[in-house]
């Protein structure tokens, strides 16, 4: 591990997002250099900000536990959701548990059901558990309305930060006008 460690810090400091990720993982579990959670946040940081989503879920997930960071539940959302937006399912069970636990953001079931139901198609088995225990807290509406949002949403798209604020489609009323001929 120790030279893999070399090879991805010289392509992480020449910019490589991924080794940046890479580099940041050998520093977080602590194999091919000492655990170093600080340096971890650095390199998923760098990683992160050049849009991999691998890194972007990483550092959510140092905010989210105050691993090298200070602990900050707006900075892990923001993390989380940059990841999530692209489509990782990781991320999108990261930013789920946060909108089920109200922690960054309210608290808002049918929005961790949506996101935990992307990531369940997927197939992360995590997100599945996740995704039924969460549906035990919604009402039937709610859960056809987390499941219309999941249905509707595509990766790219930015997700949405309250099942409050969701547009409606509304049907145009036709007018019946008289037209006189």
């Amino acid at each position: 591990y120790s030279q893999a460690a070399k090879w991805y810090r010289q392509a992480a400091e020449q910019g490589h997002a991924k080794a940046q990720y890479l580099l940041g993982i050998i520093y977080e579990d602590g194999e091919g250099a000492l655990q170093d959670y600080a340096q971890a946040a650095k390199w998923f940081r760098q990683a992160a900000e050049q849009g991999d989503a691998d890194a972007q879920k990483s550092l959510g997930y140092m905010y989210y536990k105050g691993k090298g960071v200070l602990q900050d539940y707006n900075q892990a959302v923001r993390w989380y959701r940059k990841a999530a937006e692209q489509g990782h399912a990781a991320g999108l069970v990261g930013l789920g548990v946060m909108y089920a636990g109200g922690e960054g953001v309210s608290k808002d079931f049918i929005l961790a059901h949506m996101l935990a139901n992307l990531a369940a198609v997927s197939g992360d088995e995590n997100a599945v558990s996740f995704r039924d225990d969460v549906a035990k807290k919604l009402s039937s509406t709610q859960l056809a309305q987390a499941q219309k949002l999941a249905a509707s949403w595509q990766v790219g798209q930015p997700l949405p930060t309250s099942s409050n604020n969701i547009p409606t489609q509304k049907t145009k009323k036709q007018s019946s006008k008289n037209i006189k001929i």
